[in-house]
Order: C-alpha cells, then sequence, then structure tokens
C-alpha cells in the first residue's frame, strides 16, 4: 500500500507549506520507499548548501536520517524531526524537517564545525545567522502537531476509501439479491402450478375411485396422499414466499441506507 494511492498528495504539500510558513520550521515527506512526496519547504542553506554540501556533513547528516526520530538534535547541533506516517500499523512514510536552532548560536563552536567539515568559516557563519532560532518547547510542539494533522488526515481518507470499496460491494451484492430472490419468486410460480394440478390429480382421483367402488379401494388411497401431498407442497409454498417478502423488506431498508447515508 502507498500513500498515493488514497491520499492528495498536493493537499498534503499545501499543508505543510502553511505549516512550515506559521512555524518557520522546514520540512519535506517520503514515501514507504524512500521517495520524496512533497516540496522541499523552508530548508536554509546552512543545511542544504553547506552542512550537507560536504561530504563529511552529508554523512553526518544521513546517519542521523536513518537513526533518529521524534524530535531530536542533529549532528551540527540544529534540532530536526523524523515523525512516521502510519495506518494501520503499517509505516507509509515520513515527515522529516526542523533545521532550526534552540537557542542563539555560540559562533565559536560552528566554527569548529566547518572546519571539521571542509567549509570556509565565515560563508558557515553568514549562512547560521540567516537559521530561525525556535524554543525547544516550541519546536517540540509544532512538529508533534504536523504529525497529528498528517496522520489524521491520511487515516480519514484511507477509512473513506476503504469504506467506499466496502459500500461497492455492498451495493453488488444487493443487486445479486434481488436477483436470486426475483428467480426464486419465478420457481416459487411454477410450485404454485404443480400445487394447483396436484390439487386436481386428488379431485379427480377421489371421484374415480368413488365411481368404482370396493374396486376402486387401492386408488382411493393414492388419491388420498396425493392430496396430502398437496397440502404439503402448499404450506411449504407458503413459508418460502413468507421468508422472500422479509427478505424483500431487508434489502430494501439497506438499499434505502445506502442512498441516505450520506
Amino acid at each position: 500500500m502507498h500513500l498515493r494511492d488514497f491520499f492528495d498528495l498536493k493537499l498534503l504539500d499545501a499543508i505543510m507549506k502553511d505549516w512550515s510558513k506559521a512555524t518557520g520550521l522546514a520540512t519535506i515527506a517520503v514515501d514507504n520507499e524512500g521517495n520524496y512526496i512533497s516540496s522541499e519547504i523552508g530548508f536554509t542553506d546552512f543545511c542544504m548548501k553547506y552542512t550537507r554540501g560536504s561530504k563529511e556533513g552529508c554523512r553526518r547528516c544521513v546517519k542521523c536520517d536513518n537513526e533518529c526520530t521524534g524530535t531530536y538534535y542533529c549532528h551540527a547541533g540544529l534540532m530536526d524531526f523524523s515523525i512516521n506516517i502510519m495506518v494501520e500499523g503499517q509505516y507509509l512514510g515520513k515527515i522529516i524537517g526542523g533545521q532550526v536552532l534552540p537557542s542563539k548560536p555560540d559562533e565559536e563552536k560552528f566554527r569548529a564545525l566547518a572546519n571539521e567539515l571542509g567549509i570556509r568559516p565565515d560563508d558557515y557563519i553568514h549562512a547560521l545567522n540567516k537559521v530561525p532560532v525556535k524554543t525547544e518547547e516550541s519546536i517540540r510542539a509544532s512538529a508533534k502537531l504536523l504529525g497529528d494533522i498528517v496522520n489524521m488526515l491520511v487515516n480519514f481518507e484511507y477509512i473513506k476509501k476503504k469504506n467506499a470499496s466496502v459500500l461497492t460491494v455492498v451495493n453488488d451484492e444487493i443487486g445479486s439479491a434481488v436477483s436470486y430472490i426475483n428467480e426464486i419468486n419465478e420457481k416459487s410460480k411454477n410450485l404454485d402450478k404443480i400445487e394447483n394440478n396436484q390439487k386436481i390429480l386428488a379431485l379427480n382421483a377421489s371421484i374415480e375411485a368413488a365411481r368404482a367402488g370396493e374396486a376402486g379401494r387401492g386408488f382411493s388411497i393414492v388419491a388420498n396422499k396425493v392430496g396430502e401431498l398437496a397440502a404439503t407442497s402448499g404450506s411449504i409454498n407458503s413459508s418460502i414466499k413468507e421468508s422472500l417478502k422479509k427478505l424483500t423488506a431487508v434489502i430494501e431498508k439497506m438499499d434505502k441506507a445506502q442512498e441516505n447515508r450520506f
């Protein structure tokens, strides 16, 4: 199962853009195969151009991406987050981002880091000064809010699609049930004809047995049995009709409920 199968990725992108504007945090979404499924929103040169742009910095960033979850401090001292998108216990992707400072940076510390990563310290500090500064509490709360909203919407759309599939099957089965009921009704009409013929046959047999007197006694027994069979057939046929009537009422109620479900 893939997120794109039932969720509007344009809606996801729009929500994340609005959230980024409101919080100042960067974000992007990936699917369960590691493919990007949203725009790169709010990313800084400090992270993308310089830190990830260096060989050692990229190695450290990838390590953080693969090993860290929730809201965490990255190797460069910024706060990032990684929140899984889950549906019925199945992992469908994640939202990652952050790239904000939890407090005013210590420039000497970042100059030392620039030297470790092979980046010109002045360029690194210039980019660092453009990174938003937020409190750790607001960063964690903002990340949780985005995760909760996305997971809620994704699960809502999944349930809606799942229910739509179930309703389609129910509608199809209702149609099949109606066809079966009509077929049984036709066969029940044939039983009516057989029942009537049996009654006529029993009546004629009784008349002939009476005319034959003592010689027709055996024939009279057969006539009685045929009459009993006709009565039994009639009772069974009536029971079938009553059951069909009840079943038809149930199908009609289900069909009406389907039409009025929204």
